[in-house]
């Protein structure tokens, strides 16, 4: 199949990518379960033409080579939509609260002529050679949940169809306030004061949040497939076509109110809240586009050649957009950066995958012309940006010029998804979306460093790799599973990142030790359909003050609360519930403070008696003087007596045999030195 005719819905972060309303279905969609290879007749290159969307099997693991566990509790729960079997450990499930009926396409049937009309909606004017399963699945992304932002006691959840924002003031009761119809996909959200930020990608999303779409696209020529050279076609330009970063006022937060609209060549597959410290009147808006560039008929000067043909395509770029806070219908483009330039050669297109390494006919290296996710932590002047193939780093000091200080690459890694920090900044946990999200790729048979995440150590600008972490229990062949987004849990003394996996559910991982990460806490659900993949799971499950929250593609919305375990103490999770923002974009990374707390300071003791750092006599006159002062009301003579500990624990510190117990000694000295109630 000629790769320059694939117009398609592409799995890349959450969701598929349009390449052109013309659309044919990249990543597979997964199949009942397939024999191993070996047992499999070899597919004849004619076969593979008609038929692009056939599922790859599990592959026969090399020798060496570790899968998934199939012993796992996780792997044989029962299936179900609203009654399949769940398993947990460490981890509280409190609520599911269902997709409002707004947001539900109504049927699990791909015989049901919703499907049809659904596709017909999103422009797709070839579904007539895909096969149903796979129609099904499209037809059920124009309505899947997505990305999380949050606000005070309210959370913004995005839908391929609008939004919902829900009341999260007791997450244990939490309720929707209001749904807003406003379809374009993929929805992801940011939030800043009274203004609410959306993505939009795809060819149905309107100027003025209409749900009608646009008129049916013609049918190909006939013969399309067979001239290898015919370029992608496009939808037909629309005045009224919408794909960019939406910008709402939620001043009234139950009647949100479009204020302006930026037009993107490419549309905004997600996008990323900026904040500079130093400029309080404006926020900035990174936007990764990773669909089709429309034609210039529709927006001028947009162009999807390739650099060598014009210089000033839109691939190979991102861009930025200035929000006044005061003005946000002023908002614009103020720069579109060339972050994958060679700088030695000056060639935009500086950067490859290195050849992919799940797809037959992919192996060759492809140029990296978008990102997909760009995290920015402001604190230390960096973003990471994971960018197609490679796992890039930006200095974002300036943020309307960003400029690439590194890329890496990994043979093992597909498409790379979402990054996060660190709270240090020493470390960076890139995803890598294999299969695209439509993809089974946690099962026995999947190596564990397939669709997995991969651990970076951060110094001096250089991103050097480490370990990488994978769910470690197997899933069926109608789950679709892999790495996806995450946010730190705030518990001191350690780098716990917890993290959705679709229909792999939710993973809590402890990655303290880059080079040996491993999973404290999980929640799992069976899957949706035992026989046929329909499109489901948690999208992003986030921390926020207090809670784990997980945006569910095909129910709704999740919430949870940690538990203690041998692995995660309730010191811990105390002290990571002691830390509070007053909103969270999660890739708008924040730095965490964590008050000087004796909670605080139970939390590093217990971190230290399970490493063994401290002798056992010692961790209890520190935990017996803590008591002392807490029962005392913080008295000023038991104040003195945890001063008096303080410098023997410092100097505990300086002969610490690895150096995340030296932070935790110094930190917890720091406490003991001035305690606050």
């Amino acid at each position: 199949m000629n790769r320059t005719s694939v117009i398609a819905l592409r799995a890349a972060g959450a969701a598929l990518i349009f390449f052109s309303a013309v659309s044919r279905l990249y990543p597979q969609a997964p199949a009942p379960a397939t024999p191993p290879p070996a047992q499999q007749p070899e597919a004849k290159e004619s076969e593979e033409d008609d038929n692009p969307f056939a599922p790859e099997p599990a592959p026969a693991l090399l020798l060496g080579m570790k899968g998934s566990d199939a012993s796992d509790p996780r792997a044989k729960l029962a299936p179900g939509l609203y009654n399949a079997g769940e398993t947990s450990m460490g981890i509280r499930h409190l609520l599911l609260i269902k997709k409002p009926d707004a947001f539900q396409l109504g049927s699990s049937d791909p015989d049901d002529p919703k499907v049809q009309k659904t596709i017909a909606y999103l422009g797709i004017n070839r579904a007539g050679k895909l096969p149903k399963p796979t129609q099904l699945v499209i037809a059920q992304l124009a309505f899947a949940n997505s990305d999380l932002a949050f606000q005070g006691n309210r959370l913004f959840q995005g839908n391929f169809y609008g939004l919902s924002i829900y009341d999260i003031s007791n997450p244990a009761k939490a309720a929707v306030l209001t749904s807003l119809v406003c379809p374009g996909g993929q929805g992801d959200l940011s939030v800043h004061g009274n203004l609410l930020f959306m993505s939009v990608e795809m060819p149905n999303g309107r100027l003025d949040c209409g749900a009608q779409g646009f008129p049916p696209e013609p049918p190909p020529p006939a013969d399309e497939d067979k001239n290898k050279e015919k370029k992608r076609r496009l939808p037909a330009a629309q005045k009224d076509r919408f794909r960019g970063v939406r910008i709402f006022n939620i001043s009234d937060v139950r009647n949100p109110k479009q204020v302006a609209a930026v037009q993107t060549c490419r549309g905004s597959h997600t996008h990323t809240l900026v904040v500079d410290p130093s400029d309080k009147d404006n926020v900035y808006i990174y936007v990764s586009g990773t669909s089709f560039v429309r034609q210039s008929e529709e927006l001028a000067g947009c162009s999807g050649e390739k650099p060598d043909k014009d210089p000033n395509t839109a691939l190979f770029r991102i861009d930025v957009i200035k929000v006044p806070v005061a003005a946000p219908q002023d908002a614009k483009i103020v720069s579109s950066p060339r972050v994958f330039i060679d700088p030695r050669t000056g060639a935009m297109n500086g950067l490859s995958n290195g050849g992919t390494h799940g797809k037959k006919g992919m192996e060759k290296p492809e140029d990296t012309d978008q990102c997909h996710d760009i995290t920015v932590y402001s604190a230390i002047g960096l973003a990471a940006g994971a960018c197609s193939g490679n796992g890039i780093l930006l200095d974002v000091k300036d943020p309307v010029h960003p400029k690439r200080v590194d890329a890496v690459n990994d043979p093992n890694y597909s498409y790379w998804h979402s990054a996060s920090f660190s709270n240090d900044g020493s470390k960076v946990v890139f995803t890598d979306e294999r299969g695209g999200g439509l993809g089974a790729r946690c099962r026995a048979n999947d190596p564990n460093n397939w669709g997995a995440d991969a651990i970076f150590h951060l110094k001096d600008n250089k991103l050097s790799m480490a370990g990488y972490y994978k769910l470690p229990a197997a899933q069926g062949d109608s789950e679709n599973c892999v790495a996806h987004n995450g946010s730190l849990v705030p518990v001191p003394g350690r780098d716990i990142e917890v993290q959705a996996w679709y229909q792999g559910g939710v993973s809590v991982m402890d990655f303290t030790d880059a080079a040996h990460p491993f999973e404290i806490a999980y929640f799992d659900r069976g899957p949706i359909d035992p026989n046929m993949l329909v499109l489901g799971g948690d999208w992003s499950a986030y921390w926020y003050n207090g809670s784990i929250y997980a945006s569910e593609i095909a129910r709704g919305l999740d919430v949870f609360e940690l538990t203690p375990t041998q692995l995660l103490t309730q010191n811990e999770i105390d002290a990571a519930k002691t830390v509070k923002v007053s909103e969270l974009n999660v890739q708008n990374q924040q730095k965490i403070e964590w008050p000087a707390k004796l909670v605080v300071a139970r939390a590093y003791l217990d971190q230290l008696t399970r490493s063994l750092a401290l002798p056992a006599d010692r961790i209890a006159d520190l935990q017996k003087a803590m008591q002392a002062a807490e029962f005392s009301h913080m008295n000023k003579g038991k104040l003195a007596k945890l001063k008096s500990m303080a410098d023997s624990v410092e100097k505990s510190a300086a002969s610490a045999t690895n150096p995340a117990d030296a932070a935790r000694l110094h930190a917890l000295a720091e406490i003991l030195k001035h305690p606050v109630a």
